[in-house]
């Protein structure tokens, strides 16, 4: 099965997932270096539902919210190691700084965030809940963040050139 899958996939397949009335999970964010943290969230979300479906921000929405020196992966590579994770079924990218499109395009039954995102920020909920689904917010995992990652390592190996 290919993972790697535009909006325009996903949606047909979205609709096939809801005919055979498959739970899909939706979730969604930089991912650039994947950790301990991501990997728990990953594993919670799925038991969620059927289906997890990951979207990413592009290279471009990343440097707009991050800042210049991210991402550290480009968007090609991030997508092959999230599609070689048993845990998510379909990985998907968006350009914008938020996937309300992607959301309110594939309405997933369950929308699931990091607990580090308050209620009133996740992007989707009124779509996800006007459309009969839910939100999860997994637990946060403290010490577990790439912005402290790639701080420890500039602070121990000197700034990315």
């Amino acid at each position: 099965m290919k993972k790697v899958r535009s909006l325009e996939s996903l949606k047909r397949i979205r609709v096939r997932l809801r005919r055979e009335g498959r739970k899909v999970v939706f979730t969604n964010g930089c991912f650039d270096l994947i950790h301990g943290g991501h990997i728990y969230l990953f594993r919670t979300a799925k038991t969620q539902g059927d289906v997890l479906i990951v979207a990413l921000n592009s290279d471009a929405s990343i440097r707009r919210l991050k800042g210049p020196s991210r991402p550290i992966f480009p968007l090609a590579e991030r997508m092959e190691v999230l599609a070689a994770l048993a845990d998510i079924d379909y990985v998907t990218w968006f350009g914008e700084n938020t996937p309300q499109k992607i959301i309110a395009a594939l309405l997933p039954d369950v929308l699931v965030k990091g607990g580090d995102w308050g209620a009133d920020e996740i992007v989707g909920t009124k779509e996800v809940e006007g459309a009969g689904g839910r939100i999860y917010r997994v637990p946060y995992l403290r010490g577990h963040s790439s912005t402290n990652i790639i701080e420890k390592i500039e602070k121990n190996f000197g700034p990315k050139s």
